[in-house]
């Protein structure tokens, strides 16, 4: 059948680029290999967040003593909160993945079609006999684990095996110690896993500021976990009667580690795998990407991509912010720009962290002059109410123009603390600005007050009479 557009992946990018194409006025198809959601829905941020909720819940009820709460130690029922991942999943399949609304725009969708392929420039079969032709066409097949490639890497699991395990393992080597690693080894060593981290760079989370990575990297060490960094060259996996071994060299010695599990977590690559790109004309680049311009149209005009495909920005938010530009300039032909607004990242590890905008080493070497205001969590006054005092909240500040660079946390509700950053670098507000803004008292955004504060102090920027600094003190 013949249609205007034809969405290939029913992600979040995919979803929302067929219900912008429909509400266009174009007639549109959605074809999707497994369930409508993809990865974020059925293996990411929804079924992930729940474990991790569990996490955060044994955790917190360590706490119940202090505050005159007697209960019996908790237990994990780790199939029941398998259960409980599964109805969460189910749930946001029927309420939160646009699927009612793009049924109502007229979108045909083509669920559990399998793997599709172009046959040509304009026209896509799927492994169920399905064919589709279109004259315009945006791919969002989402992206993948990347697996290792060292001898006995066929032993090691991704860490979608690792959401889907029957029982928590007794022990587990993480290799990889970005967000996907650090959360898995975060979740599992509050599961009661004895978990070892590796990572071959200096430094666990090399994207976060260089505080945030090392307020972490201290705090899963207080948690009990071993965190390797910099720990040298992977050379061979082997089965063990009890799990895995791996070996590694480091400095021309060579140790191992062993464990019941072992989890690679060493990067994202595009799911281009039987899509036959090269029949429709669209080039990769050379991690394997989709290459697209700033509007997301390939190499072949009429056909664009968007989401985890082409490399960009691998995040539900952006994800869905590019389907909306690539449906856009598919069905009007218009050129219109993906913009880049600030784009706030977190994980939901123990602790939290987050940042937005520029982190402070990379502020210094664009900006030259920057200030950094720290402020710490056993400062604060909620933070102290509930206990969760570890962290601090970095806003890393350009002093001549009191423009906000950057901001950074590391502690209990660091991620929601600097999505209000990002809507204040989004808005233009110079920092002094954000002190005059009366956050409520006590709460974990207050931290935002104090930061700000003396980031305008340390800056020499004016601050206005009606400024409240949220927590009362500089």
């Amino acid at each position: 059948m013949d249609w205007d557009v034809v969405v290939i992946g029913g992600g979040p990018a995919g979803t929302l680029a067929a219900a912008r194409a429909a509400e266009l006025g174009a007639r549109t198809a959605l074809v999707t290999r497994d369930a409508l959601g993809g990865m974020a829905a059925n293996d990411g941020p929804v079924p992930v967040r729940v474990l991790a909720q569990a996490a955060r819940l044994l955790r917190e009820a360590g706490q119940l003593a202090r505050y005159g709460i007697e209960i019996c130690e908790p237990r994990l029922d780790y199939p029941r909160l398998l259960q409980r991942a599964r109805e969460v999943v189910a749930e946001v399949r029927r309420h939160s993945t646009l699927r009612d609304q793009i049924g109502g725009l007229g979108v045909r969708l083509y669920e559990h079609a399998g793997t599709a392929r172009f046959v040509d420039p304009h026209t896509v079969e799927a492994d169920g006999g399905l064919r589709v032709r279109a004259e315009k066409i945006i791919i969002c097949a989402g992206g993948k684990s990347r697996r290792l490639d060292q001898p006995g890497s066929d032993l090691v699991a991704t860490h979608s095996d690792a959401w889907a395990l029957p029982s928590v393992p007794p022990s587990m080597l993480v290799i990889g110690a970005g967000a996907t690693g650090a959360q898995v080894a975060s979740i599992f060593q509050a599961f009661g896993s004895r978990v070892q981290l590796f990572h071959a760079g200096p430094r666990i989370l090399p994207t976060e500021d260089e505080d945030v990575s090392a307020e972490v990297a201290r705090a899963f060490r207080a948690a009990g976990m071993v965190v390797h960094e910099d720990f040298g060259a992977i050379e061979s996996f082997e089965k063990t009667v009890d799990g895995i071994r791996m070996g590694f060299v480091k400095d021309g010695t060579r140790r191992s580690a062993e464990a019941a599990l072992a989890v690679g977590a060493v990067g994202w690559e595009a799911d281009t795998a039987g899509l036959n790109l090269e029949a429709a004309g669209v080039r990769t680049d050379v991690r394997g990407f989709v290459e697209t311009d700033e509007c997301l149209r390939t190499s072949a005009p009429h056909i664009f991509a968007a989401g985890d495909i082409n490399g960009g920005l691998m995040l539900v938010p952006q994800a869905l912010q590019e389907g909306y530009v690539a449906a856009t300039n598919a069905v009007r032909g218009s050129s219109t720009a993906l913009g880049r607004p600030p784009s706030p990242i977190g994980s939901f590890t123990e602790p939290e962290y987050a940042q937005v905008g520029l982190t402070e080493s990379a502020a210094r070497s664009k900006h030259g002059d920057v200030v950094a205001s720290v402020v710490r969590f056993d400062e604060t006054t909620r933070t102290i109410i509930d206990g969760r005092t570890s962290g601090f909240c970095k806003l890393v500040v350009e002093p001549r123009s009191g423009r906000i660079l950057g901001c950074h946390a590391v502690g209990e509700r660091a991620v929601d603390i600097v999505q209000i950053v990002a809507i204040a670098m989004a808005g233009g507000l110079a920092v002094e600005t954000l002190t005059r803004v009366p956050l409520s008292f006590p709460t974990y955004a207050g931290v935002l007050g104090r930061a700000a504060y003396r980031a305008a102090r340390m800056s020499g920027r004016e601050l206005a009479p009606e400024t409240t600094a949220a927590e009362g003190l500089p």
